[in-house]
């Protein structure tokens, strides 16, 4: 097996960290030590902390942005489909024991000066609002009412990941996968 070089040991290191405590308390020193490498190559990869952080970001969203396209072209229902993802947030929410959304954290100590973080959220959470729209849009013939329905389970869902952090708890999820059930049910 290929042992990761210094940039891929850096994201990984990153990934676990900022994960775990957040964007705004892992430093960059900390990183370069528990990545086992030099700072100029930290600095030859990365030239800032922030672009530490969008490297990060696309990597999650592209991770996302398979599970999704998977979840919509596989057999089922609209309403399977959505259940489908509440389920992945649940197994998510449980096994990061209820970090939360990595954006929505991110997006809580990132202002418009961070302006390709705050980018990068922007364009992921949109991504996860035209997924709704799009599973929404197999059920529903009429493109507003698939958009509006979309919406409304874009807003389930993503209240749904922050109550189950707040409450360190699934029975946001479950509310709101029921929820959406009786939205997308015939």
């Amino acid at each position: 097996m290929r042992k990761p070089n210094a940039r891929e040991r850096i994201l990984e290191t990153a990934t676990e960290l900022f994960h775990k405590r957040g964007y705004s308390e892992v430093g960059i020193n900390e990183i370069i030590e528990k990545a086992e490498t030099a700072k100029a190559s930290f600095y030859h990869y990365y030239p800032s902390k922030e672009a530490l952080c969008e490297a990060w970001l696309s990597s999650v969203h592209e991770g996302s942005e398979i599970r999704r396209a998977e979840i919509l072209k596989s057999p089922g229902t609209a309403a399977s489909k959505i259940e489908r993802y509440f389920e992945q947030l649940e197994s998510y929410m449980i096994s990061s024991e209820f970090r939360g959304c990595p954006y929505s954290n991110t997006c809580a100590v990132s202002d418009e000066g961070c302006g390709g973080v705050i980018e990068l959220i922007r364009r992921h959470k949109e991504s996860l609002r035209q997924f709704f729209r799009e599973v929404c849009g197999q059920r529903f013939h009429d493109p507003e009412k698939a958009a509006e329905v979309g919406d409304r389970i874009f807003i389930l869902y993503s209240g749904a990941a922050t109550e189950s952090q707040n409450m360190k708890d699934s029975w946001p999820i479950k509310v709101a996968a029921q929820a959406s059930r009786d939205l997308t049910s015939p």
